[in-house]
Protein backbone atom coordinates (compact mmCIF):
# COMPACT_ATOMS: atom_id res chain seq x y z
CA UNK A 1 0.00 0.00 0.00
CA UNK A 2 1.51 3.31 -1.39
CA UNK A 3 1.85 5.62 1.78
CA UNK A 4 2.39 9.21 1.86
CA UNK A 5 5.20 11.09 4.01
CA UNK A 6 5.52 14.88 5.32
CA UNK A 7 7.62 16.90 3.68
CA UNK A 8 10.97 18.04 5.72
CA UNK A 9 10.15 20.97 7.65
CA UNK A 10 6.13 19.84 7.98
CA UNK A 11 5.65 20.90 11.48
CA UNK A 12 3.43 19.01 14.16
CA UNK A 13 0.49 20.38 12.63
CA UNK A 14 0.17 19.19 9.49
CA UNK A 15 1.85 15.99 10.43
CA UNK A 16 -1.31 15.14 12.45
CA UNK A 17 -3.24 16.44 9.75
CA UNK A 18 -1.33 14.39 6.91
CA UNK A 19 -2.04 11.22 9.90
CA UNK A 20 -5.43 11.90 9.91
CA UNK A 21 -6.21 12.38 6.20
CA UNK A 22 -3.99 8.65 5.66
CA UNK A 23 -6.14 6.99 8.49
CA UNK A 24 -9.38 7.82 7.22
CA UNK A 25 -9.00 6.03 3.85
CA UNK A 26 -7.97 2.94 5.89
CA UNK A 27 -10.62 0.28 6.41
CA UNK A 28 -12.53 -0.29 9.52
CA UNK A 29 -10.78 -3.94 9.96
CA UNK A 30 -7.42 -2.47 10.08
CA UNK A 31 -7.73 0.39 12.10
CA UNK A 32 -9.10 -2.33 14.87
CA UNK A 33 -5.71 -4.42 14.28
CA UNK A 34 -3.94 -1.59 14.57
CA UNK A 35 -5.73 -0.22 17.40
CA UNK A 36 -5.24 -3.68 19.30
CA UNK A 37 -1.74 -4.08 18.99
CA UNK A 38 -0.31 -0.60 19.22
CA UNK A 39 2.34 -2.04 20.90
CA UNK A 40 3.72 -3.11 17.56
CA UNK A 41 3.71 0.22 16.63
CA UNK A 42 5.35 3.80 17.13
CA UNK A 43 2.70 5.79 19.64
CA UNK A 44 1.77 7.88 16.79
CA UNK A 45 0.36 4.59 14.97
CA UNK A 46 -2.10 3.35 17.60
CA UNK A 47 -3.47 6.87 18.90
CA UNK A 48 -4.30 7.82 15.05
CA UNK A 49 -5.97 4.48 14.76
CA UNK A 50 -8.09 4.97 17.87
CA UNK A 51 -8.47 8.61 17.24
CA UNK A 52 -10.31 7.55 13.60
CA UNK A 53 -12.03 4.30 14.88
CA UNK A 54 -13.96 7.28 17.54
CA UNK A 55 -14.43 9.39 14.51
CA UNK A 56 -16.19 6.74 12.95
CA UNK A 57 -18.59 6.09 16.01
CA UNK A 58 -16.55 2.72 16.68
CA UNK A 59 -15.54 3.43 19.74
CA UNK A 60 -17.52 5.15 22.40
CA UNK A 61 -16.21 7.98 24.44
CA UNK A 62 -14.45 7.53 27.79
CA UNK A 63 -16.68 8.07 30.44
CA UNK A 64 -15.46 9.22 33.35
CA UNK A 65 -15.77 7.22 36.37
CA UNK A 66 -18.58 8.09 38.98
CA UNK A 67 -17.50 8.93 42.13
CA UNK A 68 -17.42 6.38 44.96
CA UNK A 69 -20.88 7.19 47.33
CA UNK A 70 -20.44 9.02 50.35
CA UNK A 71 -20.47 6.34 53.13
CA UNK A 72 -23.14 7.45 55.51
CA UNK A 73 -22.03 8.15 59.17
CA UNK A 74 -23.27 5.46 61.76
CA UNK A 75 -26.72 7.03 63.39
CA UNK A 76 -25.56 7.60 67.07
CA UNK A 77 -28.16 6.59 70.44
CA UNK A 78 -29.67 9.76 70.36
CA UNK A 79 -30.76 10.21 66.74
CA UNK A 80 -31.93 6.26 67.14
CA UNK A 81 -33.72 7.31 70.35
CA UNK A 82 -35.72 10.46 68.31
CA UNK A 83 -36.52 8.00 65.85
CA UNK A 84 -38.25 5.78 68.16
CA UNK A 85 -39.91 8.57 70.06
CA UNK A 86 -41.38 9.72 66.96
CA UNK A 87 -42.24 6.39 65.36
CA UNK A 88 -44.37 6.15 69.03
CA UNK A 89 -45.74 9.52 69.59
CA UNK A 90 -46.65 11.33 66.37
CA UNK A 91 -49.66 9.15 64.43
CA UNK A 92 -48.88 8.40 60.80
CA UNK A 93 -51.11 6.84 57.82
CA UNK A 94 -49.72 3.42 59.11
CA UNK A 95 -50.16 3.79 62.42
CA UNK A 96 -52.27 6.40 64.13
CA UNK A 97 -54.78 4.93 66.63
CA UNK A 98 -51.81 3.77 68.80
CA UNK A 99 -49.97 7.32 68.81
CA UNK A 100 -52.74 8.70 69.58
CA UNK A 101 -53.59 7.16 72.64
CA UNK A 102 -50.89 6.88 73.84
CA UNK A 103 -50.94 10.62 73.21
CA UNK A 104 -54.17 11.63 75.41
CA UNK A 105 -52.61 8.88 77.86
CA UNK A 106 -49.56 10.84 78.22
CA UNK A 107 -51.49 14.44 78.22
CA UNK A 108 -54.07 13.49 81.30
CA UNK A 109 -50.90 12.18 83.53
CA UNK A 110 -48.91 15.31 82.71
CA UNK A 111 -51.97 17.35 83.48
CA UNK A 112 -52.64 15.23 86.62
CA UNK A 113 -48.84 16.01 87.66
CA UNK A 114 -49.00 19.85 87.54
CA UNK A 115 -51.93 20.11 88.68
CA UNK A 116 -50.31 19.15 92.12
CA UNK A 117 -51.14 15.19 92.09
CA UNK A 118 -48.45 13.27 92.98
CA UNK A 119 -46.28 11.42 90.51
CA UNK A 120 -45.53 8.48 92.07
CA UNK A 121 -48.93 7.58 95.14
CA UNK A 122 -52.03 9.86 94.16
CA UNK A 123 -54.10 9.73 96.48
CA UNK A 124 -57.48 7.92 95.78
CA UNK A 125 -59.38 11.15 95.81
CA UNK A 126 -57.50 12.75 93.64
CA UNK A 127 -57.92 9.88 91.37
CA UNK A 128 -61.67 10.16 91.53
CA UNK A 129 -61.63 14.04 90.74
CA UNK A 130 -59.64 12.45 87.47
CA UNK A 131 -62.41 10.40 86.50
CA UNK A 132 -61.95 6.96 88.19
CA UNK A 133 -64.10 4.23 88.02
CA UNK A 134 -65.28 4.33 91.50
CA UNK A 135 -68.79 1.96 92.31
CA UNK A 136 -70.74 4.94 94.10
CA UNK A 137 -70.44 7.05 91.25
CA UNK A 138 -70.09 5.16 87.80
CA UNK A 139 -73.64 3.42 88.15
CA UNK A 140 -75.32 6.27 89.98
CA UNK A 141 -75.06 9.06 87.26
CA UNK A 142 -71.97 8.64 86.00
CA UNK A 143 -70.84 6.43 83.49
CA UNK A 144 -68.69 8.25 81.89
CA UNK A 145 -66.13 7.70 84.20
CA UNK A 146 -65.94 3.59 82.39
CA UNK A 147 -63.88 5.70 79.49
CA UNK A 148 -62.14 8.34 81.74
CA UNK A 149 -60.87 5.95 84.07
CA UNK A 150 -59.08 4.13 81.29
CA UNK A 151 -56.88 7.17 80.50
CA UNK A 152 -56.06 7.73 84.57
CA UNK A 153 -53.02 5.88 86.00
CA UNK A 154 -51.80 5.44 89.88
CA UNK A 155 -48.47 6.44 89.58
CA UNK A 156 -45.53 6.52 86.77
CA UNK A 157 -44.88 3.04 87.20
CA UNK A 158 -48.24 2.20 86.42
CA UNK A 159 -48.61 4.51 83.11
CA UNK A 160 -44.88 2.77 81.49
CA UNK A 161 -45.91 -0.21 82.21
CA UNK A 162 -49.22 0.18 79.93
CA UNK A 163 -47.95 2.74 77.64
CA UNK A 164 -45.21 0.02 76.62
CA UNK A 165 -47.90 -2.78 76.29
CA UNK A 166 -50.20 -0.33 74.21
CA UNK A 167 -47.02 0.61 71.93
CA UNK A 168 -46.17 -3.27 71.47
CA UNK A 169 -49.66 -4.51 70.97
CA UNK A 170 -50.18 -1.38 68.49
CA UNK A 171 -47.12 -2.13 66.22
CA UNK A 172 -48.20 -5.81 66.31
CA UNK A 173 -51.97 -5.19 64.93
CA UNK A 174 -53.09 -1.89 63.85
CA UNK A 175 -51.36 -2.53 60.50
CA UNK A 176 -53.38 -5.45 59.90
CA UNK A 177 -56.82 -4.23 61.59
CA UNK A 178 -56.65 -0.69 61.08
CA UNK A 179 -57.07 2.34 63.34
CA UNK A 180 -60.60 2.34 64.02
CA UNK A 181 -61.05 -1.15 65.23
CA UNK A 182 -57.74 -1.22 67.24
CA UNK A 183 -59.23 1.93 68.71
CA UNK A 184 -62.75 0.56 69.10
CA UNK A 185 -61.72 -2.80 70.48
CA UNK A 186 -58.99 -0.85 72.80
CA UNK A 187 -62.10 1.34 74.48
CA UNK A 188 -64.61 -1.26 74.45
CA UNK A 189 -62.51 -3.85 76.60
CA UNK A 190 -62.10 -0.73 79.02
CA UNK A 191 -65.70 -0.84 79.90
CA UNK A 192 -66.01 -3.95 79.82
CA UNK A 193 -63.22 -4.75 82.42
CA UNK A 194 -64.76 -1.42 84.33
CA UNK A 195 -67.91 -3.16 84.43
CA UNK A 196 -66.81 -6.46 85.22
CA UNK A 197 -64.71 -4.70 88.34
CA UNK A 198 -67.95 -2.73 89.65
CA UNK A 199 -69.75 -6.60 89.27
CA UNK A 200 -66.97 -8.50 91.07
CA UNK A 201 -65.81 -5.76 94.11
CA UNK A 202 -69.66 -5.68 95.84
CA UNK A 203 -67.96 -4.12 98.47
CA UNK A 204 -66.78 -1.48 96.18
CA UNK A 205 -63.76 -0.43 93.92
CA UNK A 206 -61.92 2.46 93.28
CA UNK A 207 -60.16 1.76 89.82
CA UNK A 208 -57.88 3.45 87.45
CA UNK A 209 -55.86 2.45 84.08
CA UNK A 210 -55.46 0.52 80.78
CA UNK A 211 -55.02 -2.65 81.93
CA UNK A 212 -58.52 -3.52 80.87
CA UNK A 213 -58.09 -2.31 77.46
CA UNK A 214 -54.74 -3.62 77.05
CA UNK A 215 -56.50 -7.08 77.83
CA UNK A 216 -59.06 -6.44 75.01
CA UNK A 217 -55.83 -5.78 72.43
CA UNK A 218 -54.74 -9.29 73.40
CA UNK A 219 -58.05 -10.78 72.78
CA UNK A 220 -57.29 -8.81 69.29
CA UNK A 221 -54.23 -10.64 69.18
CA UNK A 222 -55.60 -13.97 69.67
CA UNK A 223 -58.05 -13.87 67.22
CA UNK A 224 -55.76 -12.92 64.57
CA UNK A 225 -53.41 -15.70 65.60
CA UNK A 226 -56.58 -17.67 65.42
CA UNK A 227 -57.71 -16.73 62.49
CA UNK A 228 -54.43 -16.76 60.66
CA UNK A 229 -54.99 -13.51 59.74
CA UNK A 230 -51.11 -12.34 60.57
CA UNK A 231 -48.52 -13.25 57.84
CA UNK A 232 -46.68 -15.80 59.72
CA UNK A 233 -45.26 -19.31 59.31
CA UNK A 234 -46.84 -22.67 61.55
CA UNK A 235 -44.13 -22.57 63.86
CA UNK A 236 -43.98 -18.71 64.26
CA UNK A 237 -47.74 -18.65 64.50
CA UNK A 238 -47.80 -21.06 67.50
CA UNK A 239 -44.43 -18.87 69.11
CA UNK A 240 -46.92 -15.63 68.97
CA UNK A 241 -49.28 -17.52 70.21
CA UNK A 242 -47.52 -19.38 72.99
CA UNK A 243 -46.41 -15.84 73.67
CA UNK A 244 -49.55 -13.93 74.60
CA UNK A 245 -50.57 -16.99 76.47
CA UNK A 246 -47.69 -16.57 78.76
CA UNK A 247 -48.02 -12.91 79.15
CA UNK A 248 -51.93 -13.27 80.00
CA UNK A 249 -51.28 -15.87 82.53
CA UNK A 250 -48.61 -14.34 84.01
CA UNK A 251 -50.33 -10.88 84.42
CA UNK A 252 -53.63 -12.71 86.28
CA UNK A 253 -51.32 -14.30 88.63
CA UNK A 254 -49.05 -11.60 89.42
CA UNK A 255 -52.33 -9.66 89.91
CA UNK A 256 -53.26 -12.21 92.70
CA UNK A 257 -50.37 -10.78 94.81
CA UNK A 258 -50.72 -7.50 94.57
CA UNK A 259 -53.05 -4.36 94.34
CA UNK A 260 -54.33 -5.25 91.05
CA UNK A 261 -57.54 -5.89 89.63
CA UNK A 262 -58.05 -9.25 87.94
CA UNK A 263 -61.39 -8.88 87.35
CA UNK A 264 -60.68 -6.10 84.94
CA UNK A 265 -58.39 -7.85 83.41
CA UNK A 266 -60.92 -10.66 82.56
CA UNK A 267 -63.80 -8.36 81.41
CA UNK A 268 -61.22 -6.42 79.27
CA UNK A 269 -60.02 -9.68 77.50
CA UNK A 270 -63.49 -11.07 77.68
CA UNK A 271 -64.54 -8.39 75.63
CA UNK A 272 -61.60 -7.91 73.48
CA UNK A 273 -62.40 -11.21 72.50
CA UNK A 274 -65.84 -10.87 71.72
CA UNK A 275 -65.52 -7.30 69.87
CA UNK A 276 -62.56 -8.72 68.10
CA UNK A 277 -64.19 -11.61 66.61
CA UNK A 278 -66.65 -9.87 64.20
CA UNK A 279 -64.32 -6.68 63.65
CA UNK A 280 -61.47 -8.72 62.73
CA UNK A 281 -62.96 -11.34 60.75
CA UNK A 282 -65.03 -8.72 58.54
CA UNK A 283 -62.92 -7.57 55.55
CA UNK A 284 -59.57 -8.99 56.40
CA UNK A 285 -58.27 -11.22 54.23
CA UNK A 286 -56.65 -14.41 55.06
CA UNK A 287 -52.93 -14.27 55.36
CA UNK A 288 -51.99 -17.79 54.71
Amino acid sequence: MEEATPSAGAGPGSTAALAAQLFAQKPEAELLYLAQNAARYPPAVGAAAVAELKRRGLLPEATPAAPPPLAEAPETWSQLLGQLLRGLLIPSRRFLATPLLLDFTLLIFGLMVLSGVSASAPTPHQLVVWGSNVSGLTLHGQPWRLLTYQFVHAGLSHLLLNMFSLWLLGLLVEDRVGPWRLALVYLASGVGGGLASLWWHTGGINSVGASGSIFGLYGLLLVLLIGKKLVLDKSDRRAMLGLVLYLVLSNLISGLTGNIDNAAHLGGLATGLLVAGPLALIGLKRAS
